[in-house]
């Protein structure tokens, strides 16, 4: 069974500037290739996306390109770096365009997001990351997304100026590194589950 993932790179960094938050990223899309999914990264600050709640703020918004890749995955990945110990600013307007898009409905009645695994990756040279995390994986589950267990990872430096992710060599960092082999397997898991066996419609009791 082929998955899709969509890993949304909240780095204030465009194009092809390098991005610490997407090295760890890569980490976790090589294991999910290798294991069969199709997985697509996209660099939120290379898309003209407006702030707001809503799918469609019009006006050029660019989000509903993204939003549509975003219906069609079975996983979700939120990306971000961290800024004075919180998620970028980036990785907010996007928890607030998903939320915006939350009240769309599938044919049983519930949102979109149901039968969709999501989670969280974090980088930065700070302190902040399971405050992010959290606060992201708390926004998904609201909305509609399940949260597997052990679905976020991260790398952390020294506080203050220091080096990052790529230049600290941060994956040879043991945890980060069973991190990242638990959020693929376990969002991997989660998502052929799903599939298999969606969430039935409110008031339907297992026997």
């Amino acid at each position: 069974m082929t998955v899709k993932a969509l890993i949304l790179n909240c780095s204030l960094k465009k194009g092809d500037e390098e991005s610490n938050t997407e090295a760890l990223l890569k980490k976790v899309t090589g294991i999910m290739q290798r294991e069969g999914a199709y997985t697509e990264i996209i660099r939120v600050a290379d898309y003209k996306v407006s702030f707001g709640i809503s799918d469609d703020m019009g006006g050029g918004d660019e989000w509903p390109q993204i939003f549509e890749k975003l219906k069609e995955a079975d996983i979700l990945i939120i990306g971000t770096p961290l800024w004075i110990g919180e998620k970028s600013s980036i990785a907010t307007m996007v928890m607030e365009r998903i939320y915006g898009g939350s009240s769309l409905t599938n044919v049983k009645g519930q949102s979109i997001y149901y039968n969709k695994a999501a989670g969280a990756v974090i980088t930065g040279n700070e302190d902040g990351a399971k405050n992010a995390a959290a606060s992201i994986l708390y926004g998904l589950a609201h909305s509609g997304f399940t949260i597997p267990p052990n679905t976020d990872t991260y790398w952390t430096g020294e506080a203050g100026p220091g080096p990052s992710f790529i230049e600290a060599n941060g994956y040879s960092n043991e945890f980060t590194q069973s991190h990242v082999q638990m959020l693929a397997y376990n969002l991997l898991y989660f998502a052929k589950l799903l599939k298999e066996n969606p969430i039935p419609a409110q008031g339907t009791v297992i026997q």
